[in-house]
């Protein structure tokens, strides 16, 4: 039976983190967010609204 490859399994995951971390990156300087943000609610947005009764 073979040995794991330790170090090809660690490689591998550093390689995955580089690349997700350059592609967030490259979003964030293409001026798109990848998440919207919550403090600039738009006009009739979830702060308007009155919360929901739970229901009995």
């Amino acid at each position: 039976m073979a040995t794991p490859n330790y170090s090809y399994e660690k490689r591998q995951k550093e390689l995955a983190k580089k690349r997700k971390k350059e592609e967030k990156l490259k979003r964030k300087a293409e001026g798109k967010p990848d998440e919207p943000d919550t403090d600039e609610l738009p006009e009739g947005g979830p702060a308007d609204t009155p919360p929901a009764e739970p229901a009995p």
